[in-house]
């Protein structure tokens, strides 16, 4: 029996979190759920979007499976996404991005990692208004927090079979800051010399991504680089409904669906909960039920090559429940 926090979150989160949990079920693995509000939720019934009670209790299951979280925009509450991995120290964000057969998309080979540090960049928060026009935010680069994500891609990569790192940047603009990051990358990748190391600058990366992605295997990025990529990562292979995600830290980790949370379509049972089961099937990989967390990704590229109660936006027309239901059939079977 594993115990895990289950944070269902906003919007269409609750549906999608059920929904996995049947799936899990499923695989016969046995977990104790603890379910928590985060977010307007937990806002609206403790005054704060990120209670602290909700916080110990990752830290004492140490895993948690996470739905969409509404963050509001230019306004409102901080994310409580980069929240919880400031406060939990989840420096690593982990992103497969993997082609699905017979799913239309841009690309039909893509098999790419995205690793992005995850506790510092523009996204440590601190900014400030500068007068009533002007706004600085400041950009936080450390040697220590860029080898250990440069170290986490490079383990990453060997673990999983992967031959190839490429650490991203802009430091022929930002020599200092990322200049430090590829540095640090650059020091790190001497100690694996069974992996080829390379760099590149961001925007020639994005411009690459787009007309041949199978040039990359892992990259490993600063947090805002990381974030845009591997949304764009996620485009190459039909969206964002598509791509699980992991938040990885040395004492806890929060698995992740990184799409929003459609209040649009809250409650209408149509929402694709692709994203959060194949999350949960890397929280499975990590609880050592690696056999369940195959079973799990075996049955969702059954039912979208097959095109099996696909969601409408997966060109489908099943609803949450018909493609749960099936994915579970199959899993069962």
């Amino acid at each position: 029996m594993h115990n895990v926090t289950l944070i269902p979150g906003d919007g269409i989160g609750p549906e999608i979190a059920q929904a996995t949990v049947e799936v899990i079920k499923a695989t016969g693995v046995e977990i104790n759920w603890h379910s928590i509000e985060l977010g307007q939720n937990a806002l609206a019934k403790y005054n704060t979007p990120l209670p602290e009670e909700a916080l110990e209790k990752i830290k004492a299951n140490k895993y948690a499976l996470k739905g969409p979280i509404t963050t509001p925009v230019a306004c409102g509450f901080r994310s409580v996404n980069v929240a919880l991995r400031q406060n939990l120290n989840l420096y690593a964000n982990l992103r497969p991005v993997k082609s699905f057969p017979g799913l239309p998309s841009p690309f039909s080979n893509v098999d790419l990692v995205v690793v992005r540090e995850n506790t510092e960049d523009l996204y440590a928060g601190i900014e400030h208004m500068i007068g009533d026009t002007a706004a600085e935010s400041i950009k936080i680069i450390t040697k220590s927090a860029s080898e250990r994500i440069a170290n986490f891609a490079c383990e990453y990569a060997l673990n999983h079979n992967r031959k190839k790192v490429t650490a991203v940047h802009k430091a022929n603009i930002m020599k200092l800051s990322d200049g430090l990051f590829l540095n640090s990358c650059r020091s790190v990748a001497k100690n694996y010399p069974d992996l080829i190391f390379d760099d590149c600058i961001i925007d020639a990366l994005c411009m690459n991504l787009v007309l041949s992605p199978n040039k990359y295997d892992v990259m490993v990025l600063p947090n805002l680089y990381g974030d845009i990529v591997s949304d764009l990562c996620a485009g190459l292979i039909g969206g964002l409904g598509l791509a699980p995600s992991a938040n990885i830290g040395d004492s806890a980790a929060i698995f992740e669906a990184v799409h929003g949370s459609a209040p649009d379509i809250a409650g209408k049972n149509m929402a694709n909960p692709t994203a959060l089961i194949l999350s949960a099937a890397m929280l499975l990989d990590f609880l050592e039920e690696r056999a369940a967390a195959q079973k799990i990704r075996n049955g969702v590229y059954h039912l979208i090559s097959n095109k099996i109660s696909l969601t409408p936006d997966l060109g489908g027309t099943g609803t949450t429940q018909e493609y749960t239901e099936a994915l579970c059939k199959y899993i069962t079977q």
